[in-house]
């Protein structure tokens, strides 16, 4: 039997309180994004910078990164099936937000939109740091605010569209996830015409423990699949979001395994070992040996300068829209939740971008500072990531109802799949990136505090302390007693 069509009343309530749009807040169907613009903010942020240096940096560890990366894809696919999976259940804006808070709580809902705020505006400025370098390729400002200069143009010009509204964010995510992907995947298929087997180095490059090998692949590699959740966080704004959150998901992850490893394979048989893993443009060192020619490294730097503008846009979205939805629960500010006439986020993507922007400052103030950001962001993504996958299998283990066996065993797999994907990013990221991912998830805990202490709530929400003499009733006869909390979730 099919599991039935209705929602369980726990479900439900958790839905209303889950990031759902609040009287007023209606958007219109005129400015929500369809499938190919929903799949095209998948791609636009899972696509940024990094794929234009990954080949050389997986070349220095050897062949073996190919393995590596095909079950990295796989980890990859299953999360995006779960994030399918939870979309339909609860299509609700705030992704991640919505699904832990609808499996464990309003703190553990919480947790998860902090943390990947903190992603969102943290991994902003690394990708804006590397989106300098290609723009200095051009303009060779070198001096150090020179590059500051190019770093703030990157972070707010995006800022700019997305105060324009959601049309134009969609607009501008699909033309520059198309002038992206296309010059990529172009050099994946064409580049296997020309793969020579004598330019693949050896299958262990470093001479070190495979497991070391492994371990320092999988790193470089699962950074390169964060914004899959992309879609979830803007579910209000996507149409029909039961079937097209779970569809652009799957449609984005799978068009950049596909691309990932097409190009990857056709610039590791095209560039000698020896001059790739010390390439700084291995793209366009693929393209002439292919054609000849010098003229393909500012082609490819011109491809790195689309891509970079295209995920920042698309996580200048992510960094307001995460905090709206929890603002509507009282979990953030409430001036994080207004829409202006265009129905933007404006307190949200101004907050952010400057946050952004002096996370920014800090990383041309200090040294080896682009290094941690970007696994500090890694970490951190890796919370959302984790939670959603265990709200799924809570759902799947606890949710009393008939179910078809098979697919069952299907969800059980993908989510248990999606777990350990979540673990591999959390140890991959290093012990300096966990400490301080750890710190600012601490930091969010007084946050939540001062947030419940100004709605005058004690535990779950709508669990309010009411105010009485003091008396007997309370600890040594000083204060109020406090009144039981109400369970939440199903019985």
């Amino acid at each position: 039997m099919s599991e039935p069509a209705t929602s369980p009343a726990w479900e439900v309530g958790e839905l209303d309180r889950a990031g759902e749009p609040q009287p007023g807040q209606i958007l219109g169907e005129a400015g929500k994004l369809g499938l190919p613009q929903a799949t095209a903010l998948v791609i636009g942020n899972i696509v940024g910078t990094g794929i234009f240096l990954l080949p050389a940096s997986l070349a220095a560890i050897g062949t073996i990164s190919f393995p590596v990366m095909i079950a990295t894809t796989i980890g990859a696919i299953a999360l995006a099936l779960v994030f399918g999976k939870l979309g339909a259940r609860i299509p609700a804006s705030g992704g991640p937000y919505a699904y832990a808070r609808s499996g464990f709580g309003e703190f553990m809902g919480f947790w998860s939109a902090w943390s990947f705020w903190l992603t969102a505006w943290g991994g902003n400025a690394g990708i804006a740091v590397a989106w300098v370098g290609y723009v200095n390729h051009f303009l060779h400002w070198d001096n150090t605010a020179g590059q500051i200069a190019i770093g703030l143009v990157g972070i707010w010009i995006p800022a700019l569209v997305n105060l324009t509204g959601v049309k134009n964010i969609g607009l501008f995510q699909s033309i520059t996830t198309v002038l992206k992907f296309v010059p990529l995947i172009f050099v994946g298929i064409i580049g296997l015409f020309f793969i020579k087997t004598s330019n693949f180095g050896p299958f262990n490059a470093e001479g070190g423990s495979i497991w070391s090998a492994i371990s320092l692949s999988l790193g470089l590699i699962l950074f390169i699949y964060s914004g899959m959740e992309s879609v979830t966080i803007v579910a209000e704004r996507i149409k029909n979001p039961e079937r097209n959150v779970g569809k652009a998901s799957v449609y984005g992850v799978l068009a950049c395994g596909l691309m990932y490893l097409l190009a990857t394979l056709a610039v590791f048989g095209t560039v000698p070992h020896d001059q790739l893993k010390d390439s700084t443009a291995p793209f366009a060192d693929a393209l002439n040996n292919m054609f000849g020619g010098a003229l393909w490294g500012n082609v490819m730097a011109v491809c790195a300068i689309i891509s970079g503008i295209g995920a920042l846009n698309g996580w200048t979205m992510l960094v307001a829209e995460m905090p709206m939805a929890a603002a509507r629960d009282g979990m953030f500010p409430k001036s994080f939740a207004r829409l202006s006439r265009r129905e933007a986020p404006v307190v949200g993507i101004l907050v952010g971008t400057g946050l952004t922007t002096l996370m920014l400052l800090f990383a041309y103030a200090s040294e080896n500072t682009f290094n941690t950001i970007l696994l500090f962001a890694s970490f951190t993504t890796a919370i959302p990531y984790f939670f959603s996958a265990a709200a799924q299998l809570f759902w799947l283990v606890t949710g009393g109802r008939t179910v078809n066996r098979a697919r069952m065993a299907k969800d059980m797999t993908m989510a248990i799949i999606a777990l350990v994907f979540s673990f591999a990013i959390v140890y991959s990221s290093g012990e300096q990136a966990v400490m301080l991912g750890i710190l600012a998830m601490l930091i969010g805990v007084v946050v939540y505090i001062w947030t419940k202490a100004r709605r005058g709530e004690y535990g779950p929400a709508g669990a309010v302390a009411e105010t009485v003499a003091p008396g007997p009733a309370g600890p040594a006869g000083v204060g109020p007693a406090v009144p039981p909390v109400p369970p939440t979730g199903p019985a």
